[in-house]
Formats: C-alpha cells, sequence, structure tokens
C-alpha cells in the first residue's frame, strides 16, 4: 500500500490553537478571532488528528496546554511572528485582550493606572481584572497573568518579583481624639484590630503580619482592602494598612512606624505563553514604569524636601 506525506499543519489551526493558549477557554478565542465555539472545537481537533496527540486538556475554568501543545506553540509563534512581518512598521496594530488577577490594592493603585497608560499608545488592547487576595492558581487557565503576595510556587509558569510594599499601623484622628495612642507595640494587645479575615486568608505572608500587632483583637475583618481603609477611617480601630493607601488620607495616622511596620513582596505569575503576547509586553512595560514611578509610596516613605 503506498503511503502519502502527510499534508502541513494549517497555519490557521496553529493560530486557533494560540488563541485558546492565551485566553483559556474556546469561547474568548472565538470572539478574538471572530469564530464561535464549534469551529474552535473543530480546528483544534483536526490539528490534534494531524499532530497524533491532545494540544490542550481541561483544566479549573478553561484549557491548559499539553506538552504536544507547548511544541506546537512555538510553531504557531512563527506563523504569527511571519504574518505580522508582512505589515509595515507604520501599519502595525498591538490589539487584544488581557486577563489579570491580582489583589484589590494592586488592581486599583498599579495595574489600572499603568493600563490607562497603555490605552494612550495602543488603543485597541484591553484589560479584564479578577480581584482577589490567594495563593498563586496552579491552574491558570482563565488568567494570563497573575499578581500574588509572597514568593509563588507553581509550575508550568513563570514567576517574576515585581516590588516590595509596606503594611504599617493607622488610626483616625477622631479615633485618637477618643482613645489613647499607644507608645509601643506592647500596648496594642487586646485593641481592635481592622485587617483580613483570619479563617478565610491563605495567604502566609499576610497571615505572618499580623506578628508586628500582637495580641490585638479583631474588630472589622474583610476580604477586600479598601474596606480595611475605609473602617479605619471610620473609627472601627486600628487598620494594619498598605502604606500606599493609607498614606493618601490626610485623616489617618501612621503610628509607631519604627517598631510596627512588615514588608512584602508583590510576585507576578504567568503563563510562558502569555509573556509572548504583544499586548502583554506592553501592558507589563507599562506595568513596571508605574512600579517604579509608585516605589517611594509603596514603602511607605515621605517625599523628601
Amino acid at each position: 500500500m503506498a503511503h502519502f506525506p502527510a499534508p502541513p499543519l494549517s497555519a490557521d489551526d496553529l493560530l486557533v490553537l494560540l488563541a485558546v493558549a492565551r485566553t483559556g477557554r474556546y469561547t474568548s478565542a472565538g470572539q478574538q478571532l471572530g469564530l464561535n465555539h464549534t469551529t474552535i472545537a473543530r480546528r483544534i481537533s483536526a490539528l490534534e488528528a494531524q499532530l497524533g496527540g491532545r494540544v490542550v486538556s481541561r483544566a479549573d475554568g478553561g484549557w491548559e496546554l499539553t506538552a504536544l501543545g507547548v511544541r506546537a506553540i512555538a510553531a504557531a509563534e512563527e506563523v504569527e511572528r511571519a504574518l505580522g512581518g508582512l505589515g509595515t512598521r507604520d501599519d502595525a496594530r498591538i490589539e487584544g485582550l488581557i486577563r489579570l488577577s491580582a489583589t484589590d490594592g494592586f488592581s486599583g493603585f498599579v495595574a489600572a493606572p499603568a493600563m490607562a497608560a497603555v490605552q494612550e499608545r495602543h488603543p485597541d488592547v484591553r484589560l479584564e481584572i479578577v480581584t482577589g487576595t490567594r495563593q498563586a492558581s496552579q491552574q491558570r487557565a482563565g488568567a494570563d497573568l497573575e499578581v500574588v503576595v509572597g514568593r509563588p510556587q507553581v509550575r508550568r509558569a513563570r514567576a517574576i518579583h515585581l516590588a516590595d510594599y509596606a503594611l504599617g499601623l493607622y488610626a483616625s484622628r477622631e479615633y485618637l481624639r477618643r482613645h489613647p495612642s499607644p507608645t509601643g507595640p506592647e500596648d496594642l494587645a487586646g485593641k481592635p484590630l481592622v485587617y483580613f479575615i483570619e479563617s478565610m486568608l491563605h495567604v502566609d505572608s499576610l497571615d505572618d503580619a499580623r506578628r508586628v500587632v500582637p495580641g490585638m483583637t479583631d474588630a472589622v475583618g474583610s476580604t477586600n482592602v479598601y474596606v480595611h481603609v475605609d473602617a479605619t477611617r471610620g473609627g472601627a480601630g486600628f487598620g494594619l494598612l498598605p502604606a500606599f493607601l493609607a498614606d493618601q488620607h490626610d485623616d489617618l495616622v501612621r503610628l509607631l512606624p519604627d517598631s510596627v511596620e512588615a514588608r512584602l513582596p508583590y510576585w507576578l505569575v504567568a503563563r510562558p505563553e502569555a509573556l509572548n503576547q504583544p499586548a502583554v509586553m506592553v501592558f507589563l512595560e507599562a506595568l513596571q514604569e508605574r512600579l517604579e514611578a509608585v516605589r517611594p509610596q509603596l514603602l511607605g516613605e515621605k517625599p523628601g524636601p
């Protein structure tokens, strides 16, 4: 029986795989490419038949590349680069959707302004932010980038240290008119604390930060750091707050800065293939620019004269 050479891989199918890898979902890839869910699934099946194995597998919240899929992505990126090279520098356009999972404070203070700067230069780049304070996910099919507090332990992902930030003890001026200011950490025992809900917090670095305020009693707890700030401003007690958020409010006073402080790291976690997306690359550049500009505020440093 005659054996005919296998037909070459379809460039279109490879680009479909690239979109699925970057978005984690068939529906999102379809929206990006102008195709319906059925067509995306058919293209992926055709590519798998051609390669002789699975290129994606079901993961929490979406699809994740298999080892074969990772190899196929390299070819898909070559196709994308070749097609991009057909245009001129003048008509080259960066576009796409970036999905970011990050903490509330980082999202509002760093990511959102960085994205505004990106859209000034690249209006077709879009950003979706899912906020939460948690450990890095082991399955990140639903997000291109994650920003977490504390060094993550991840597989099949890149982890990059972004910056450190300071937590300090704050109270409102009105609260301090009604209650004595602590003169040392020993005065904090039994005092009301505004911070995360201890039973719902699964981030070791934030749990460890409680050690700088020993013996305090939880007064208001929330999974949202902006609630911490507002509760402290409202007089609910002493807040253990990010300096970059608290220092924006004149009605808050930082207490015991020399003895009560925790410095915590922000880490970026990214799927390797996401780091090759032009939209992600320009966003990360803007993120680094924003972090550099606000580094003193992140660390609670007062501006010089």
